[in-house]
């Protein structure tokens, strides 16, 4: 396995300082002097590798977001693009559906990069609009819109029972943002959280699974709406 390079290193570790110092103070209380000093070295010499800080904030999404991208690819969740999910989700156990979403979750709370960086645009988005928009369309819109078009085709195909993809995407995604939002605050409810995450993702597949619902309607049982 080829070595990085020591001007690699440099440019990874002033990365890894950087958003570290954005995680804890945000994004424009942090100096390019700040950052030089955390990594060790002078700020004309970071300058040898990243023109400004909006040239070292640029790298860390596109590293944040290849991190993000590796891993799903890992577990087959695709989560720009639904219509690569259609066939893992088609027929999807109760228990793997489970298995997927605690596996996301617990990435994202735990991954450092990945968890420091969503830390830095909670920070920044009530003082930036451009951050706010990005903090929307990641862990929001994206969210929602991979959501809907994965449950219209499942709606279309009869995987899932219902009539408005975009309502229930809405409704799937909610409790998930808001569970990642306690644990970022109070990492010591992350048992709680992920507990409550796994009955909202179980009663959400029992709910609008067709198996499921012909099984408790035979048994006398009721939907949940």
């Amino acid at each position: 396995m080829k070595q990085a390079s020591k001007k690699e290193d440099t440019k990874q570790r002033i990365l890894d300082e950087a958003l570290r110092l954005f995680s804890q103070s945000g994004y424009d209380a942090v100096s390019v002097e700040r950052i030089a000093s955390a990594v060790g070295i002078k700020a004309p010499s970071l300058y040898k590798h990243f023109k400004s800080k909006q040239e070292i904030f640029d790298a860390i999404v596109a590293e944040t977001y290849r991190r993000y991208d590796i891993f799903t690819d890992g577990i087959d969740v695709h989560v720009s693009e639904s219509k690569a999910d259609e066939k893992v989700f088609d027929g999807i156990s109760e228990e793997m559906l489970a298995k997927k979403v605690r596996q996301l979750i617990e990435y994202s709370l735990h991954d450092e990069y990945v968890s420091r960086f969503r830390r830095m645009m909670t920070i920044e988005q009530f003082r930036n609009a451009e951050f706010a928009a990005m903090y929307s369309e990641r862990y929001l819109e994206r969210l929602v819109r991979y959501h809907a078009g994965l449950f219209r085709v499942l709606i279309k195909s009869g995987t899932i029972i219902g009539e408005d993809s975009d309502t229930l995407a809405l409704e799937y995604v909610a409790p998930v943002v808001l569970m990642v939002e306690i644990c970022d605050r109070q990492p010591e409810r992350e048992a709680e959280c992920l507990k409550r995450l796994e009955a909202h993702v179980r009663n959400f597949y029992r709910t609008y699974s067709p198996h499921m619902v012909k099984t408790a309607e035979k048994r006398g049982g009721k939907r949940d709406g």
